[in-house]
This record gives structure tokens, sequence and C-alpha cells, in this order.
């Protein structure tokens, strides 16, 4: 297994980062491995957006405290978790000292590898407890005695590698429409996506309510907002980014923007600079901005 590292020193702190691919049988669905220490003299907060993935976080010291994005009070704290598919936003908090691992799941994988229904986990923030019961006290255990990021991955490989061939297999036709969304940004019609699975509309959403945790409606929603910070991140206007995907128009892709960021486009693109650390989790997609 290789494992990249990188490192840096900002003004108030430095952050180290290990990433590694998982295991090739757990390919694409288990997309990637990502430890992380933060250690900052200030606290540090954190939006994250919807992206089409499903994480889990195991924090080896202090938890994080998270809430949704815009909420008044302090979030919840958290040492482990499971952030299912979302359609708004999160706010992330720490004193400045983090230490951990993140996975990124494919959601039809994250229903084999958790064994529940993914509509159970929309919009939700789960303990992992909740999902693992025992077997999530000797994850966590594990992973922070490992000697290294190294030992940290292949010890996910094993429990993942396990749980994958014991849970509940997505429906081919489910992964098939997932990742054809993927692939046009959200842009294909429902009815489209239906015909090519040799599903009924109502028989495509239910297995996507079952195996994915967003109805194909909600998901492309998802995904045609990806594309446009893709697109606005990049440099292009707002206008341009709106007719390439799917809005109606720039007021459309301004109000579907604030209801699933939590502020409008301006704002969100004047945070990205990100203070000198890497700011998105997935590579390729846009996931989160530091305040």
């Amino acid at each position: 297994m290789a494992v990249k590292l990188s490192w840096g020193i900002t003004e108030h702190g430095t952050w180290r980062l290990a990433a590694a691919a998982p295991a090739p049988a757990l390919r694409p669905g288990v997309r990637g491995y990502r430890g992380y220490r933060v250690s900052m003299d200030l606290p540090q907060r954190r939006i994250e957006i919807p992206n089409g993935t499903v994480t889990m976080v195991v924090n080896f010291a202090d938890p994080v405290r998270v809430s949704k994005a815009g909420s008044p009070g302090p979030g919840v704290p958290y040492r482990s978790l499971v952030n299912g598919l979302r359609t708004d936003a999160t706010l992330g908090e720490h004193g400045g000292r983090l230490h951990g691992v993140e996975i990124h799941f494919a959601p039809w994988m994250a229903f084999t590898v958790f064994g529940t229904a993914m509509h159970e986990l929309r919009d939700r923030l789960v303990p992992l407890p909740e999902l693992l019961g025992v077997e999530a006290d000797r994850l966590q255990a594990g992973l922070a005695r490992a000697a290294g990021w190294q030992e940290r991955f292949e010890l996910l490989d094993a429990v993942l590698l396990e749980r994958a061939a014991a849970g509940p297999v997505a429906a081919p036709q489910t992964v098939w429409a997932w990742q054809r969304l993927l692939r046009t940004g959200g842009l294909l019609p429902v009815a489209e996506l239906a015909r090519g699975t040799d599903w009924s509309a109502r028989r495509l959403e239910q297995r996507f309510r079952e195996q994915i945790g967003l109805s194909p409606k909600s998901a492309s929603r998802v995904l045609r907002l990806q594309r446009a910070l893709r697109m606005l991140t990049g440099g292009r206007p707002a206008s341009e980014a709106a007719s390439a995907c799917g809005f109606y128009d720039q007021a459309h892709l301004h109000r579907d923007f604030r209801e699933m960021t939590g502020c409008a486009p301006g704002r969100f693109l004047s945070y990205r600079g990100g203070g000198g650390r890497p700011v998105d989790r997935v590579p390729g997609q846009v996931t989160s901005v530091l305040l």
C-alpha cells in the first residue's frame, strides 16, 4: 500500500495529511482513506457541503462539534461518526488540535458496509457505535494505537473487506444509475435513467431510497451543485455555470446554492483561500470551506 504524506506550516500552526487508496477489491465503492493531524493555536471552523459521498470519521483524541450550518448554539460533540448523503451543509468546529482518519464511500458501498437502509442516514450524523455496535469500539481502539498510517489503513482494509463480504449487495442497476448520474453531473432525466435500468421510475425511486439515501431527483440536485461549484471555483461566471449545470437561470443557481451551502456564491468563494491548508476532503470535488 502506497501512502502519500503531505504537511505544511501556517501562521497559526501545522497540519499533516496521509492519503491512500483502499484494497483493489474495495474500489470504486471505497473512494479513499485520509488521515489528518492538525495543531493550531486557534479554534478551527469548517463548512462541509453536500458532495455525493458518505463519510466515516474516527478521531483519536479530541472530539469535533458538528451542527447544521446556520443553526444557533454549539454543535454536538462526536469522536466517531458516519455522515450520510446530505442536501444541506454542516459546520464542524474544534479547539485547534485534531487527529484522526476519514473514509469516503460511494453511497451504494456504504449500504453494504453498514448494512442499513441509506435513507436512515440521510441528512444525519450518526455515531459509529450506532451502526457497528461493539465493533466500533474495537476499530477505534485499533486505529488509535496503530504505529502509523500504513498500519491504520491496512486495518481499515481488513475490516471493510470483511464487512463488504458479509453485507447486503446493492443492485447492479442501482450502481449503474448512480454512476451515470455522476458522469453526467446530475443532468440525466430520471425517466431516461429508469429506462436504462429496465425499472419503472417508482422502482428506481425505491431502490435509490434504500441503497443510495436520496431520491434520483435529490441526488441529481446535489450533483448539479457540485458541477457548478467546480466551474465557479475554476473562475467561470455564474451565468455560464447555471446554463451548463441544468439550472433554469442564475437566480435558480443562487437559490439552490444558498439552500445547500448556507451562504451565497460570492461569500462561499471568498472563504476558499483556506489559510494555506488543503480545503477539500475528496479529490476532484468541492467539499469544504475553512472559516
